[in-house]
């Protein structure tokens, strides 16, 4: 009789520990996701590193902005915002400081950084969130890439358009003048001309090749390659290129391996010149 009593107080120990181990897990469960949201209402500012991508190097005038943005609440105002400027060392170590009654815990969180240096800017192709849902608020790894300038927009574009010259209607000239000799050819989409390729052989003192591209009659680009000879290698291009509004936007003189900015002045030179062979050309109809 006792031996069956000592088995039965067995059995309903051992059910009484199973019911026992069966509910820890979701125990600790809860548990972890308490810690885990309640590490991010103690967090207190998020970090991490800022590098760039590729080989352009920012100058000493450029300005970085970093800022801690609810993702969710699109327009709100960002938790933290920090300006670097200059910021000429990377990679770039950040903090961002912000009051952590203000973060909503359902919400996505992103880093947002911007580069500027001039007329280039970097941006970030891969977002960087942090803080909830399981992102980090440490060692966060941002990468910015560098986007063109509106001049090397433009001069891709004016590249493109001197590889298809050659599906455009044709038509050329000549001009002899005391020890100048020029020549030049005209590229017409329709009726309106595209792109004049002008040659001029000045002698002893050299030659030039001149690509002008055109916009609505207006010029649009102008490449000129300066020569000892035709049949010598460039000593220098001067490139000019502008916007819909007239302004400036491309500017480069390229010499002896390096390339630097073109004076104000030489752009306007290039820019006569542009005129200049459209009337002659065109017999002063600009077309």
């Amino acid at each position: 009789m006792r031996s069956v009593v000592w088995s039965l107080m067995t059995v309903a120990a051992v059910a009484l520990a199973g019911c026992s181990n069966s509910s820890s897990p979701s125990s600790s469960a809860g548990a972890d996701d308490g810690q885990a949201a309640k590490a991010s209402a103690a967090a207190t500012s998020v970090s991490g590193t800022i590098t760039l991508r590729g080989d352009i190097k920012p100058s000493a005038q450029d300005q970085l902005v970093i800022s801690l943005v609810d993702l969710t609440a699109q327009g709100s105002a960002p938790l933290a915002t920090k300006t670097i400027a200059p910021a000429t060392t990377f990679p770039l170590q950040f903090e961002l400081d912000f009051n952590p009654a203000n973060v909503a815990t359902n919400d996505l969180y992103i880093v947002q950084a911007q580069l500027t240096d001039g007329d280039r800017h970097y941006n970030m192709p891969i977002q960087a969130p942090v803080l909830t849902q399981g992102h980090p608020t440490s060692n966060v790894a941002i990468e910015l890439a560098p986007e063109q300038t509106p001049g090397e927009k433009q001069l891709a574009a004016f590249q493109t358009l001197q590889k298809q010259i050659g599906g455009l209607k044709v038509s050329s000239g000549t001009k002899l003048e005391p020890n100048v000799s020029r020549s030049w050819q005209v590229f017409r989409d329709g009726t309106e001309v595209k792109f004049i390729r002008e040659l001029v052989d000045y002698g002893d003192k050299g030659f030039t090749k001149t690509d002008y591209a055109y916009k609505d009659g207006k010029p649009w680009v102008v490449e000129q390659q300066k020569k000892a000879n035709q049949a010598a290698k460039p000593t220098s291009v001067d490139t000019a290129g502008w916007g819909d509004d007239g302004s400036l936007v491309l500017k480069t003189h390229e010499a002896n391996g390096s390339t630097d900015t073109l004076s104000d002045s030489d752009a306007a030179s290039l820019q006569q010149q542009s005129k200049e062979i459209l009337g002659l050309a065109t017999g002063g109809k600009g077309k």
